[in-house]
């Protein structure tokens, strides 16, 4: 369901390679800038993401919010190495279009990779880096290879593209993209079969596991390009999906990175799947336990 736009929200539209990004700010209009990316192809009004916000507008920043390319409200985008690269170029972009010289970079789940990326790719528009609920491992990045990338070959290859338009089932799937907005039928027609299938072989690359990539499609070596102050919350005790040991591999990878014992349960991430799943909760309904921490490390000479 998405936030109603209250005092200090304002929502808009840019227009990014060619494609159209809606964004929103919430929070005071003085405040510093900080993007929050959140993960899956899920949108920004998707349950969690606007509480964050609001709880970090109510510290005095001014809260970016978007729905990257493939996600919510905003045009398709099929192109580049991965998913995640074309919206890390795609955040520095807008940020750019929107007259914004600096943020602090903040994303949980494949957010945490975007924001991981945008910092690696646009260096001198972050300030800060901070990234929770952390992607890797054999297990973790095999399953988002189904996710994201397998479903779609297999449809597009024994459907074409306009099978791809109406595959459903999860939440921000293409047909739903298609319901939130129209123009990408005609997006995804205009990228044909031969094409989409062409960046789906690329993009399945980024989620095999291979040595010395601590996290998907990221040569460990990429991660001295991180030069800012970066917090990172250790991963869930048992949270499978976004493995304790990758958010220490991260930590070990960036110089100078602080490390935090988790500021919600050790099984958020699993209770939150669960009230998902049942209707009764949000995926993202704990992201807000960690305002304080964000605050503090933000607000840190």
């Amino acid at each position: 369901m998405r936030a109603e736009l209250g005092e200090g929200m304002a929502e808009g539209e840019v227009e990014v390679n060619g494609g159209i990004v809606v964004y929103e700010f919430v929070g005071p209009d003085d405040g510093e800038v900080v993007v929050i990316t959140p993960g899956g192809r899920f949108s920004k009004d998707f349950g969690g993401v606007h509480e964050l916000a609001y709880a970090l507008a109510a510290g005095g920043k001014r809260v970016l919010l978007w729905d990257r390319p493939n996600c919510g409200r905003s045009d398709v985008q099929i192109y580049g190495r991965s998913e995640s690269h074309m919206r890390a170029e795609t955040l520095g972009l807008m940020v750019k279009k929107l007259g914004i010289e600096q943020v602090i970079a903040a994303g949980g789940s494949g957010g945490a990779r975007d924001s991981i990326i945008f910092t690696m790719m646009w260096p001198e528009l972050v300030r800060k880096l901070a990234v929770w609920t952390i992607v890797g491992g054999t297990y973790s990045s095999m399953v988002l290879a189904q996710v994201y990338v397998m479903n779609e070959l297999r449809t597009v290859r024994s459907r074409g593209i306009e099978g791809v338009i109406e595959m459903a089932g999860q939440a921000g799937s293409w047909a739903d993209l298609v319901a939130s907005n129209p123009r990408n039928r005609d997006r995804l027609l205009a990228i044909g079969s031969e094409e989409f299938e062409r960046v789906m072989n690329r993009w399945l690359d980024a989620f095999i596991p291979k040595p010395n990539e601590a996290i998907p499609g990221v040569a460990d070596w990429e991660f001295e390009q991180v030069k800012v102050p970066t917090l990172i919350v250790r991963g869930g005790e048992k949270d499978f999906d976004h493995p304790k040991r990758t958010s220490m591999e991260v930590h070990s990878l960036i110089k100078g990175s602080r490390l935090i014992e988790p500021p919600w349960p050790e099984d958020a991430w699993e209770s939150g799947a669960e009230a998902w799943a049942a209707g009764t909760g949000d995926l993202f309904g704990f992201w807000k336990l960690g305002a304080p921490a964000l605050l503090a490390f933000i607000d840190e000479p």
